[in-house]
């Protein structure tokens, strides 16, 4: 089975930046690499050379990565990370997260601005440090972090030959604009840091005595970025708002295991301005050809994933019933067999917290789920199963709802997978191992909190389902707080 490929493909991961007036130098300390990446401050150019060409009047400071380079209006910019945490490791390649950044200028003085383009270079820097503050920045110079197990088990040798800056699924290299130089000349790629934004969850698990690894990673899609309100539906491209893959893996006695998903916004054209109100109305756009940008969104998702299965949770009334109602004529327009649709309304068959009626969903969507099967490398890398199609659930914000439908469908087929690697006995379930239960709800909630806050600026909403099952009173209580609602309304009030 395709991991990270050779060592040649893996990006430098000890670095020094060396500054002087006239060039940044950029060293790669990994044993053996005499490489050193000279930046001209003055040409933008950039070159390879040696550790004896680095000036000893440099100041020098270790970084963790290249994020890339900008141009604003005072000229360009180098990104580096300064800081990183260890997540953990899949498959021995340690993974880190970015916690801290650094925004160097290539322009010694800033005497050449004016007072207005002085004060336009302040607010792009402060958007730009806005930006890198959102937590859920992730980075490995060995491993592609970018692609699910399955994708990368079906890869050629030349592509293992690749670097991981060359190899990555553009979708979801956040940093991809920025390293577009680098893009362009392969030599050095190595000190190119693909980074993708989202959330990682890794725990080292044990069921009847047997350990094994647990992973979630939930990979955001940078095309159609934007938070909630202000972007929604589709881009003419198909891309869609707050479009999240999803892949839950399991790593036991060599054999890996993987189930992946998605959520999007509802792919058509559509629009839900903020106001004074609480919950802007829905537009649906009269005035373009929602088939077109539609069609193009499903034709990539099922090239990219297979057979469709889209699971739409938002509510059969109201506001949003025409959303409802037009992506169902939308699916049923395009005709298409590899797309199937279902609409479950989430807050009226679970109001009054009858958390139990999720349950009908499950079973109206096991069959399907049974078919799509999920994929299975045994430890000798032969390929045992491959999944064959993929659950798109959504909602409004494709926020609390989503992530309630997506944790009872990935623990669905954890069930099966760690039946058939051995883990469980026959009969047990998931359920009934209590740790395990534990880890499971609250990696799920984690995920539900950092993809609201990634897309909507807060936490979840319903991560007490979650790790509760059924919300509890201090829920419920902070679930109307949150949202400034007095406790007499109903609680099913979020998007």
């Amino acid at each position: 089975m395709a991991a990270a490929g050779p060592a040649a493909a893996a990006s430098y991961a000890n670095l020094k930046l060396h500054i002087t007036p006239e060039k940044f130098y950029v060293e790669a300390c990994d044993d053996g690499a005499d490489d050193v990446l000279a930046i001209d401050r003055v040409s933008t150019e950039v070159t390879l050379t040696v550790k004896k060409d680095v000036p000893p009047s440099a100041v020098t400071r270790p970084i963790y990565g290249i994020l890339g380079t900008i141009r604003l209006v005072a000229g360009t910019y180098l990104i580096v990370i300064t800081k990183k945490k260890k997540v953990g490791e899949i498959f021995s390649h340690a993974i880190w997260k970015a916690t801290d950044f650094d925004i160097l200028s290539y322009k010694k003085t800033m005497l050449h601005l004016t007072d207005i383009q002085l004060q336009d270079n302040k607010v792009f820097l402060s958007m730009i440090s806005h930006v890198l503050s959102v937590d859920g920045f992730y980075f490995s110079t060995t491993y592609d972090l970018t692609h699910t197990l399955q994708r990368l088990a079906n890869t050629s040798p030349e592509f293992q030959e690749m670097s991981l800056l060359e190899r990555a699924d553009p979708r979801f290299v956040w940093n991809g604009h920025l390293l577009r130089e680098f893009a362009a000349q392969p030599e050095i790629h190595r000190f190119a840091t693909p980074v993708m934004h989202g959330f990682i969850s890794m725990h080292s698990c044990s069921i009847n005595g047997k350990c094994f690894d647990w992973l979630l990673v939930s990979r955001r899609s940078c095309f159609r970025a934007g938070v909630r309100y202000y972007v929604r539906g589709i881009d003419s491209e198909g891309h869609a708002a707050n479009f999240v893959e999803t892949e839950q893996i399991v790593h036991y006695k060599g054999s890996k295991a993987s189930f992946v998903q998605t959520r999007g916004s509802i792919p058509f054209f559509w629009s839900q301005r903020p106001n004074l109100k609480y919950k802007p109305k829905p537009q649906i756009s009269k005035s373009v050809n929602h088939m077109d940008g539609f069609q193009r969104h499903f034709d990539s998702q099922i090239i990219s994933y297979g057979k469709q299965m889209i699971v739409n949770l938002v509510n059969q009334k109201g506001s949003e019933l025409p959303l409802e109602q037009t992506f169902a004529k939308m699916v049923n327009s395009m005709a298409n067999g590899m797309v199937r649709y279902i609409a479950f309304d989430f807050h009226k068959e679970c109001s009054r917290m009858r958390w139990d009626r999720l349950q009908i969903l499950m079973d109206q969507l096991a069959e399907q789920q049974d078919e799509f099967s999920y994929f299975l490398v045994d430890s000798d890398g032969k390929i045992v199963t491959q999944q064959e199609g993929i659950f798109r659930s959504n909602c409004m914000d494709c926020l609390d709802r989503t992530n309630v439908i997506q944790s009872l469908l990935a623990r669905r087929s954890l069930q099966a997978q760690l039946q058939r690697l051995g883990v469980l006995h026959v009969g047990q379930r998931i359920e009934e191992q209590a740790d395990f239960e534990k880890i499971y709800k609250n990696a799920w909630a984690d995920n539900a909190n950092a993809c609201a806050k990634q897309y909507a600026g807060t936490g979840a909403l319903k991560t007490d389902y979650t790790r509760q099952v059924c919300l509890s009173c201090k829920g419920l209580l902070g679930f109307c707080v949150h949202l400034g609602l007095p406790l007499g309304r109903r609680l099913q009030k979020d998007h």
